[in-house]
C-alpha cells in the first residue's frame, strides 16, 4: 500500500447529525444552543443514557453558568443521580471483593465497573446495571460457590438456558444478589465459545492491571478492543450511542497518555483476532464524534476492512443503530436496520446449525417450560 492511507468513513457534516451527536462531538455547541434545541438535545440525552454526561461535560469545558435554568436543573438531577449510582457500584464491589477474599483469582473488571475503579474519563456520568468480571475458565466454579455464599444466585432457572450459558457462551448465567438485587456477569472470555472469532483470554489477563481495591482492569488497548468487540459483535443497540461515545473517550484518554498506545493498537487488534471490530470502532468514532485517529493508524487499522458491498451495508445498519434511541432521531428504516444486526449478532454468536437449533428451541420449546405467573 502507498500513497495516502484510505480514510476510514467520508466526513459527516456536524449539520446532519442529531443535536446529541453534535454536542458530543463538541461541547462548546451547548453555548449555542436555543430553548427548542435545549428540549431536543435533553430528550435525546435522556433516551441515550447520557443526561449526567452532558452536565459533567459542560463542567468541563467550563461551560456550566452558561446553561438555560431548566437545563441546568435538569442535567444537575440526572447529575445527582449519577453520583448515588457511584455510591451504590462502590458498596458492591466492596461485596464483590469480599465474596472472592480467598479465592486467589484476581478479578478483572470489565466495561463500566472497570471505568470506574481505574478513574477513566469514560466512568463520567455513565451508570450500568451490572458488574461484569473476567476470570480464568477453570476458577468458575470456585468463584460461582464464593458469590452464591454471599447471595448472589442465578437468574436462569430453565435447563436449556443453564447449558447454554455453561457450554456454550463466554459467561455464567447472570447472577442477582437475593436481598439487594444487584447483578453480576462472570465471564471466562470476552466473546462465545462457539463464536468463529474468539479472543484467547490468557493473553488478556496476561497483560491486566491493577486498579485498586484488590481488582485488576485490562491493559489499555486490550480495554479498548475488548469494548469495540462487544459493541460490533453485539445484536441490541439501544445504549449503541454510548458504548460509541464509551470509545471516544477511551481512545482520547490512552492517545494522549499511554506511550506506544496508538502503534500498539493495531497490532493488539491482530494478535486477538479483532482488526475487524477496532476498524468499526475507528471508522464511526471518528465519522461521528470526531476522534482525533493519526492518520497512520487509519492505514494500519485497513486491515480490518470488510468488502465494499459489506461496508456500505454497514454504515447503513450502524449508521442507524449509533443514533440516539429516541423519535427525534427515527427513520423509517430504522427498526428493519435493528433487526437486521439483532440476526448478525446471533450469526456471529453461533454457527449456523446450531444457531437454527437455538432460535427455534427459544421460539418454540422454552415458552413451553417457562413458569406461569
Amino acid at each position: 500500500m502507498s500513497g495516502q492511507p484510505l480514510p476510514l468513513a467520508p466526513p459527516l457534516l456536524p449539520s446532519l447529525l442529531p443535536c446529541l451527536i453534535q454536542v458530543l462531538r463538541s461541547p462548546a455547541r451547548m453555548a449555542t444552543l436555543g430553548a427548542p434545541e435545549w428540549e431536543m438535545l435533553l430528550r435525546q440525552a435522556g433516551a441515550a443514557g447520557l443526561a449526567a454526561t452532558l452536565c459533567l461535560l459542560a463542567e468541563e469545558h467550563g461551560l456550566a453558568d452558561t446553561l438555560p435554568p431548566g437545563a441546568r436543573r435538569r442535567l444537575g438531577w440526572a447529575r445527582t443521580a449519577w453520583e448515588r449510582h457511584v455510591q451504590a457500584a462502590h458498596f458492591e464491589l466492596k461485596q464483590v471483593r469480599r465474596a472472592l477474599a480467598g479465592t486467589g483469582v484476581p478479578p478483572i473488571l470489565l466495561k463500566g465497573a472497570a471505568y470506574l475503579v481505574a478513574g477513566l474519563p469514560a466512568a463520567g456520568g455513565r451508570m450500568f446495571s451490572d458488574i461484569d468480571i473476567l476470570v480464568p475458565k477453570e476458577r468458575l466454579g470456585d468463584v460461582e460457590s464464593r458469590l452464591t455464599l454471599h447471595g448472589w444466585a442465578s437468574t436462569h432457572h430453565d435447563a436449556y438456558d443453564q447449558r447454554y450459558y455453561r457450554e456454550w457462551m463466554h459467561e455464567l448465567p447472570p447472577m442477582q444478589h437475593m436481598r439487594r438485587g444487584s447483578a453480576i456477569d462472570v465471564h471466562h472470555a470476552i466473546l462465545p465459545e462457539t463464536a468463529a472469532v474468539r479472543p484467547d483470554p490468557a493473553r488478556l489477563r496476561a497483560q491486566a492491571r491493577p486498579a485498586g481495591d484488590g481488582f485488576h482492569v485490562l491493559a489499555p488497548c486490550d480495554m479498548v478492543l475488548h469494548s469495540a468487540a462487544h459493541l460490533f459483535s453485539e445484536g441490541e443497540y439501544h445504549h449503541g450511542l454510548r458504548g460509541l461515545f464509551d470509545l471516544h473517550r477511551l481512545l482520547c484518554h490512552f492517545g494522549a497518555l499511554e506511550a506506544g498506545f496508538w502503534t500498539a493498537l493495531p497490532v493488539r487488534a491482530r494478535e486477538l483476532q479483532l482488526a475487524r471490530p477496532l476498524f468499526y470502532a475507528l471508522r464511526y468514532c471518528t465519522r461521528l464524534l470526531g476522534t482525533p485517529v493519526p492518520p497512520e493508524i487509519v492505514d494500519a487499522a485497513g486491515g480490518g476492512r470488510p468488502a465494499a458491498p459489506l461496508l456500505v451495508l454497514m454504515d447503513a445498519l450502524f449508521g442507524r443503530a449509533l443514533r440516539p434511541p429516541h423519535p427525534d432521531c427515527a427513520g423509517p428504516l430504522d427498526p428493519a436496520a435493528h433487526a437486521m444486526l439483532h440476526m448478525r449478532g446471533n450469526w456471529l454468536r453461533m454457527p449456523p446449525l446450531m444457531l437454527s437449533r437455538h432460535l427455534f428451541h427459544k421460539a418454540f420449546l422454552s415458552p413451553r417450560t417457562a413458569p406461569a405467573r
